[in-house]
């Protein structure tokens, strides 16, 4: 493919489209395929090149294809975005002129996929040159691959096998991806709410529906809906392929802390096989209710965490620290009445320096809120009155 000449490339790309072979002229667009590499396919301006032999409306996706080409291998990636942009503009007019048609799905992928990718690096320099806003370009890929995903959205016939709704997934996948990206999660909403709407929400293909779950189960975490995110995240990891160790642990990076919020705390052996040891403090002291050594834990891993965009979920398992820690000393004091005192006392002797009697009870009082302590506070005599029975009930049977 690297000998590829210009006349070559043109008839194979001709003879694919009038064959309606979308996987082969998905190829043939990609900047994945060998063609990429051929000196021959770079050219400024191969427009009338491409006219000669390539008949409308395609020739106008690969002319700017080509250029895109050229510009890629000029380290010219904002004029590789822009061509990008008019290849997936083309195409999306030529998917909705296909009426009873959707053998051109897998070029749809590929000239999206592309699209996105190049406008990440896009953004990355004019940013450096100090032109535009911070990830304006990746917005304006969005728009563009919202297009595609309009027409395949609006494709209502009755026929399976030909209509385009089968390559909605894959673009709310892509959406997704800018969305996380750009931080618009509230841009999800309607997608998600296309695709649980969808008949073909269980039938898209595996892949597909790993990554939907994966970005569903994030956007639920951030949504404080821990149970759904516990549900579309366990789906992401036990469905994702074994051999895919980098997927699974990303996958577990969001599972690990929402497990833990809702009581299961993750085994040392799975957090050393998918090199997350980082959390096996935080696990031994939300286990013991120490916050002063989860104060340490959390500092010491900021970096990562916050990367990760989980900081703030972190800072949650205080609660349930706060929780192991009282019921230490419920323990330790015999009693069903445990004097707020004491429970100040504790986190004093935590370093917890910054809190009052009024502090204690507003925690106290939402764990009660909760469910996570089973009684009521005694604002008269300043105590904490807890059930006789189960009166920490286990966190994994809560919710």
């Amino acid at each position: 493919m690297a000998h590829l000449t210009l006349n070559q490339y043109l008839q194979q790309v001709e003879s694919a489209w009038q064959n309606q072979d979308g996987n082969l002229l998905a190829d043939y667009l990609s900047f994945r395929h060998g063609h990429v590499a051929s000196s021959k396919l770079q050219l400024e301006n191969p427009e009338s090149a491409v006219e000669r032999i390539i008949e409308p409306p395609l020739d106008e996706i690969v002319a700017a294809h080509l250029r895109s080409v050229w510009a890629i291998n000029n380290q010219d990636f904002v004029e590789a975005y822009r061509c990008q942009t008019l290849v997936v503009q083309s195409f999306t007019k030529i998917l909705q002129s296909q009426r009873d048609e959707n053998w051109s799905l897998p070029i749809m992928y590929t000239v999206c996929l592309d699209l996105r990718l190049l406008s990440h690096h896009a953004d990355k320099i004019l940013i450096s040159k100090g032109i535009g806003r911070p990830k304006e370009t990746l917005e304006k890929a969005a728009e563009c691959l919202m297009g595609c995903f309009r027409v395949c959205a609006a494709d209502n016939r009755s026929s399976e096998d030909y209509t385009k709704r089968w390559g909605m997934l894959a673009l709310v996948n892509q959406l997704f991806k800018v969305y996380f990206r750009i931080n618009k999660l509230h841009l999800c909403k309607p997608l998600i709410r296309a695709i649980e709407s969808s008949p073909y929400k269980d039938s898209f293909s595996l892949s597909q529906r790993v990554t939907y779950k994966y970005y569903v189960g994030r956007k639920a975490m951030f949504d404080s809906d821990y149970k759904a995110a516990d549900s579309c995240l366990t789906f992401a990891f036990l469905k994702c392929n074994k051999q895919c160790w980098k997927n699974k642990r990303s996958i577990l990076i969001y599972l690990i802390p929402v497990k833990m919020l809702l009581g299961h705390m993750p085994r040392k052996a799975v957090l050393e096989k998918y090199d997350l040891t980082q959390f096996l403090d935080v696990v031994e002291a939300v286990k013991q209710g120490n916050v002063l050594q989860l104060n340490k834990v959390i500092q010491q891993h900021e970096a990562f965490f916050i990367k990760c965009g989980i900081y703030l979920l972190l800072e949650r398992m205080k609660i349930i620290t706060y929780r192991n820690l009282f019921k230490k000393v419920y323990l330790l004091m015999k009693t069903h009445q445990v004097p707020l005192e004491a429970l100040l006392i504790s986190l004093k002797c935590m370093e917890v320096v910054d809190m009052d009697l009024d502090e204690i009870e507003s925690i106290v009082a939402n764990l009660i809120f909760e469910g996570k302590i089973k009684g009521y506070i005694s604002h008269q005599h300043k105590k904490l009155v807890v059930s006789k029975q189960n009166a920490f009930p286990p966190l994994s049977t809560l919710g």
